[in-house]
């Protein structure tokens, strides 16, 4: 991360975005990705590598405008060898550098393998790879994520598709304070006032997918991710005033009318 004199930006694998709103495309149709972009302003979209390699359903990459970065992820892994092999096709198909690391043994709760993770995120950094780890938010795996080579951790906020909302917020406001790398709040996030709330925390971006593509009016919802997202960050880099813990104290003098 790092500001300029004249804007917020994100910094993220050597590019700046000037958006922290980043699109998971798992449910995806034209609708969400245009809402996305449109509205959202999204500058990041992920993709799972195998819907850019079938000739018998359509193809994602031809609805994602070119002038938005790929995130290919590496949806199906489970283990870290599995992981490595498709985030090495994903660059031989074209999409870059960037990837997202996924791997899940778990077909109930579709929790993340922190250990798989940190053993990919090591090889595939060192192979030039921008790595992006989707974890569970534990603050020892996030630091091996880092000596690793992670560019960014990616906790969840709650379960996949669950739309709970912030269900780790303690682990990930430790993480934030923590761990010097951005993180990007991942899964869980159904609420607009739920990624302003994480992003006062800190946080660095949110990905969102499921909270807006089962929407009633998906470019509707897609506008009001953005604007909770820049009103969390405006927040954030104002400096959120003190919480008093007993007690109360006036904003007006308590002067005059209390006098017999």
């Amino acid at each position: 991360m790092e500001k300029t004199a004249l804007r917020d930006v994100f910094i993220l694998g050597g590019k700046a975005f000037s958006s922290r709103f980043i699109l998971g495309s798992g449910k995806y149709s034209m609708e969400l990705i245009r809402a996305a972009v449109e509205q959202a302003g999204a500058e990041i979209i992920t993709l799972a590598v195998r819907r850019t390699n079938t000739k018998e359903s359509e193809n994602i990459l031809d609805y994602i405008p070119e002038d938005v970065t790929l995130l290919p992820n590496t949806s199906g892994a489970r283990n870290a060898e599995e992981a490595i092999r498709i985030a090495r096709m994903s660059r031989e198909l074209g999409c870059g550098d960037f990837v997202k690391i996924e791997i899940m043994r778990d077909s109930k709760y579709l929790l993340p393998d922190n250990q798989e993770t940190v053993r990919a995120t090591e090889i595939l950094a060192k192979e030039g790879f921008v790595v992006l780890p989707y974890m569970y938010p534990d603050l020892y795996t996030a630091r091996d994520l880092a000596n690793a080579g992670a560019s960014a951790v990616m906790p969840l906020a709650a379960p996949i598709g669950s739309n709970k909302g912030l269900a780790t917020k303690e682990f990930l406001q430790i993480l934030i304070d923590e761990v010097d790398l951005p993180v990007i709040v991942d899964a869980g996030i159904g609420r607009p006032s739920q990624a302003c709330e994480v992003m006062e925390m800190g946080a660095a971006a949110v990905m969102a997918n499921t909270a807006i593509a089962t929407a009633g009016d998906i470019p509707a919802m897609a506008l009001a991710f953005r604007k909770a997202i820049e009103a969390g960050r405006s927040a954030y880099l104002a400096g959120l005033g003190r919480v008093l813990e007993r007690g109360a104290s006036a904003s007006d003098p308590l002067t005059g009318f209390l006098r017999d």
